[in-house]
C-alpha cells in the first residue's frame, strides 16, 4: 500500500499541478484574443465615429439660420415661402443625418436634436413676427439680428459639445 501511495501522490501532485497551469494557459490566451478582437473592432469603428462627429458638424453649420438665410434667399420670396423652405430644409437635413445616432454618446445626439429644435422654433416664432406676403428680406434680416444679438446660438453649442466629445475620445 505504501508503495502504490509512494508512486500516486506525485503522480496526483504532478497532475493537477499541470492541469491548473493549462488552464491559466487557455484563459490568459483568450483574453488575449478577446483584446486583440477589440482592438481590431476599434481600428474599424472609430474612422466611422470620426466621421459621424463631422457629419453632424456639418449638419449643424447647415442648418445654422445665418446659412439658412444665404443658401434659400431668393428675390421674390415671401415670408412664409422662406420659412416653409427653412423648415424643409432642416427636416431634409436632419433625415440625411439620423443614422449618425448610431456613433455618437446619446448626449451628443440630444445636443443635436435641441438644436435643430431651437433653430426650427427660432425661424417660426421669427416668421410670425411678420405677414405671410411679406418680402422674405425681412425674416432674413430679423434672423441675421437675432444671431448677432445671440452670443451662443442653437447650433453653436451644439458643435462646441461635438467638439468636446471628440477631444475626450481621443
Amino acid at each position: 500500500m505504501i508503495e502504490i501511495l509512494k508512486y500516486t501522490i506525485p503522480a496526483f501532485i504532478v497532475f493537477v499541478t499541470a492541469f491548473f497551469t493549462l488552464r491559466m494557459l487557455m484563459k490568459n490566451d483568450q483574453k488575449k484574443r478577446n483584446h486583440e478582437l477589440i482592438l481590431k473592432n476599434q481600428n474599424l469603428i472609430t474612422p466611422i465615429r470620426l466621421q459621424a462627429y463631422e457629419r453632424l458638424t456639418l449638419f449643424l453649420e447647415r442648418i445654422s439660420p445665418d446659412a439658412l438665410v444665404m443658401r434659400l434667399n431668393k428675390e421674390n420670396m415671401t415670408v412664409s415661402q422662406m420659412q416653409n423652405e427653412m423648415l424643409k430644409t432642416i427636416r431634409s437635413e436632419f433625415d440625411h443625418n439620423l443614422s449618425q445616432q448610431i456613433y455618437v454618446s446619446p448626449q451628443a445626439w440630444l445636443m443635436v436634436k435641441n438644436a435643430r429644435e431651437n433653430v426650427v422654433k427660432l425661424v417660426n416664432t421669427t416668421a410670425q413676427e411678420f405677414k405671410s406676403g411679406d418680402p422674405a428680406i425681412k425674416l432674413s434680416k430679423s434672423l441675421l439680428q437675432k444671431i448677432m444679438e445671440s452670443e451662443n446660438t442653437p447650433t453653436k453649442g451644439a458643435i462646441q459639445y461635438l467638439k468636446k466629445e471628440v477631444k475626450n475620445y481621443f
